[in-house]
């Protein structure tokens, strides 16, 4: 059911103003500072519709209500608008992502807490120890019935082994001929790519051999992936939550804290995205444990090839707008200044 202008325009206000206030929104404040035209009792109608159809939520503690995942993805899909930085916020940010940094690494971690400070919440950086590699060959060797080496062989000459065990025997041939499917799949992809392929849907095989790919080498294929790439995760602003009022329960901040401290776990997260901007809500997030948080995460660039991830995560209630401004303009930037500090150096030599 498509939603009425009338409908549209309280429900941004009841999202603008639960964003600003984190309290339940009534239909009086409605009324009062937002000129919709209409009477209190009118908007109280509308809410009850608007509620009856998933968008609000209505607390028991209050009269007011609050805003559903529904109403936020409703929201970052066709209301939001993104909010252009000021010239004094740019030059701000250009000052600092450029301030005595020489390493591209270094200027990721650099946005990150520049991230984390104008937008008061967890900020993440995700780059690779070094420029992003790409699978030359993969092989499966046999060491004998019931086990084989799988080796994988990157274009910079990285060479990763790992012994799979196989709850069937395989045949050299079996074994030649999946190595000679993955190869063929998976060459001139880079590691981070490779991790997000559909691996099983790539190949065709008798049912045996691919019993025997799916359930032995699969898993250890995708650790293996994930032990080359060999990412620096970097956070800043953990503590911001404190001053959220979502989390001024300190079990549910103590939660929130675990969860962004299982590095391995948030890295596989951010891996898996898809490139751009991103922005995910609340049950939308695979993980359970962030399914009352919002994750946006968008991918950087050098030399026109995507490096890594920089990204928030935070409440539901979160300024979509605003945070993917500076999230896109981070973006956009540490490439020019990876440019600007490899030019400093050609300079000085």
């Amino acid at each position: 059911m498509d939603l009425s202008e009338r409908k549209l325009k309280i429900l941004q206000a009841i999202i603008a103003d639960f964003i600003r206030t984190a309290e339940p929104v009534g239909s009086r404040t409605i009324s009062k500072n937002y000129e919709l035209g209409v009477s209190p009792a009118t908007i109280r109608n509308e809410m009850s519709d608007l509620e009856e159809l998933g968008y609000l939520t209505h607390p028991h503690t209050s009269s007011g209500r609050v805003p559903s995942e529904k109403a936020y993805r409703l929201y970052v899909n066709e209301m939001m608008s993104k909010r252009e930085l000021t010239s004094e916020e740019k030059d701000a940010i250009a000052m600092q992502l450029h301030s005595n940094v020489t390493e591209l690494e270094n200027i990721v971690k650099r946005a990150a807490h520049i991230l984390s400070e104008i937008t008061n919440l967890t900020a993440f950086a995700l780059t690779p120890k070094k420029d992003q590699d790409t699978l030359k060959y993969i092989n499966l060797l046999p060491v004998d019935e019931s086990t084989v080496v799988l080796m994988l062989v990157s274009e910079s000459g990285k060479v990763s082994n790992t012994s799979v065990h196989l709850n069937k025997p395989a045949s050299e041939e079996t074994l030649r001929i999946l190595a000679k499917m993955m190869t063929y799949n998976y060459r001139g992809k880079t590691l981070s790519e490779a991790l997000t392929f559909d691996i099983i849907k790539t190949f065709k095989a008798d049912a045996e051999s691919m019993a025997m790919f799916e359930k032995d080498i699969v898993p250890n294929f995708v650790r293996t992936l994930e032990d080359m790439l060999n990412v620096n995760l970097y956070m800043d602003g953990l503590t911001n939550i404190f001053s959220i009022p979502e989390y001024n329960d300190l079990d549910k901040a103590k939660l929130f804290l675990e969860m962004v401290s299982k590095k391995e776990d948030f890295t596989k997260t951010l891996i898996n995205r898809d490139n751009g901007v991103i922005i995910t809500i609340g049950n939308e997030n695979q993980n359970e444990l962030m399914q009352d948080c919002s994750l946006i995460t968008a991918t950087y660039h050098v030399d026109g090839k995507m490096v890594g991830k920089i990204g928030v995560i935070g409440p539901t209630r979160m300024r979509y707008g605003e945070v993917t401004s500076v999230v896109e303009y981070l973006t956009d930037n540490i490439s020019k200044a990876f440019m600007i500090t490899e030019g400093d150096k050609d300079d000085k030599s």
